[in-house]
């Protein structure tokens, strides 16, 4: 349980700093005006595509955070659809992480981490053949 534990909290982490940040630095954005705060200047997609859509992907960003905070919230209270959230919220990530770059590579080490954690404590010392 204890790596079910370290998994949920880097999940915590991870849905709370990096996702959902971003929803707050939009919604400063909506405040002070888009015309004054151009999100572009400071943070940057390496696909034309993801980069001329940024207030779509915070709230997409947002979403993923939800979604991982409450496999994280499932996780730690020992439920199975947390595991279960937890592990598809992980995979996605880490699909998704090459098109995302630079923030990308964040997301990538911190699901993985995660993700690698949940199969350690999931599966245990089973070996593939006996």
């Amino acid at each position: 349980m204890k790596k079910y534990k370290i998994a949920a909290w880097i999940m915590i982490i991870h849905g709370g700093v990096m996702e959902l940040g971003g929803v707050f630095c939009m919604i400063s954005a909506f405040i002070w005006g888009t015309d004054k705060f151009d999100i572009g200047q400071y943070f940057a997609f390496k696909l034309p595509y993801f980069q001329n859509n940024l207030y779509m992907m915070m709230v997409m960003g947002a979403i993923y955070g939800v979604l991982r905070l409450f496999g994280a919230i499932g996780l730690l209270r020992n439920r199975m659809w947390g595991l279960v959230l937890s592990v598809i919220n992980c995979v996605v990530t880490i699909t998704l992480m090459m098109f995302l770059l630079p923030a990308g590579i964040m997301d990538g080490i911190l699901a993985s981490s995660a993700l690698i954690l949940i199969l350690m404590q999931y599966f245990g010392d089973k070996k593939i053949v006996e």
